[in-house]
């Protein structure tokens, strides 16, 4: 009886959750349409995130250690090719300064063509991510415009209404700003998550850029002698 109650329990709750959208895109007034538009926005763009930095991703040991082991044996054209083969901020940034090497440009001017790659790669790596801070904001206004609206809807329904009618014109335009303010948060909250997320992860992906950079300078000028185009 126990697991027929509780199946019971959950197909409630999620007609329940599955009804409050409904009504409140029912009872919502135009601000829940901006808001909702302002929410498809938010997940599209969190969705290219999520793909385009997962093409843009290596994995920086396994590639290092290839690139690396390459350097030590001398072989910058297979070390080049191997980075043509993974297109990557990473890759590409190694690839920079690779290309100065085998060009026997100074030691300067290989990290200077690193240093460059970074911030060449960086715009790439953050696209439109910070439009989720922007997703989010612009959430939690529609949904202030829509409680400031729902609530001019009842005081001017209670002021104009008869005494049977303004029970029901206050509880409309209550039920309305409540549910505008309960939507652009909901939105701004998953924007603001995933923008955070992916401000983290956008911030690895540089760091390993330096860091690869770094440890490919010191490899390099440790062993000059080996180096052969």
């Amino acid at each position: 009886m126990e697991p027929t109650t509780a199946a019971g329990l959950d197909a409630a709750m999620a007609t329940e959750s599955h009804n409050f959208f409904v009504n409140a895109f029912k009872v919502g007034g135009p601000a829940m349409w901006v808001i909702a538009f302002i929410g498809i926005l938010t997940l599209v763009l969190i969705l290219e995130r999520f793909l385009q930095l997962r093409a843009l991703s290596v994995d920086k040991a396994d590639f290092n250690e290839h690139v690396f082991g390459m350097i030590l044996r001398g072989d910058l054209r297979q070390a080049v090719t191997y980075c043509d083969s993974k297109p990557a901020p990473l890759t590409n940034t190694l690839k920079a300064g690779l290309v100065q090497v085998m060009n026997g440009r100074a030691d300067e001017e290989v990290q200077v063509a690193m240093d460059a790659a970074v911030l060449r790669e960086t715009p790439r790596l953050e696209g439109w991510t910070s439009f989720l801070a922007v997703f989010g904001n612009l959430a939690t206004l529609a949904g202030l415009v829509g409680t400031i609206f729902g609530m001019i809807t009842s005081f001017e329904g209670v002021s104009k209404a008869g005494a049977a009618e303004k029970a029901m014109l206050l509880s409309k335009g209550i039920s309305e700003a409540l549910h505008c303010t309960a939507m652009g948060l909901m939105v701004a909250l998953v924007a603001i998550l995933f923008y955070g997320y992916f401000q983290v992860r956008i911030g690895r992906l540089i760091n390993d850029m330096q860091e690869s950079s770094m440890s490919m300078m010191n490899l390099v000028v440790a062993n000059r002698d080996k180096m052969k185009d």
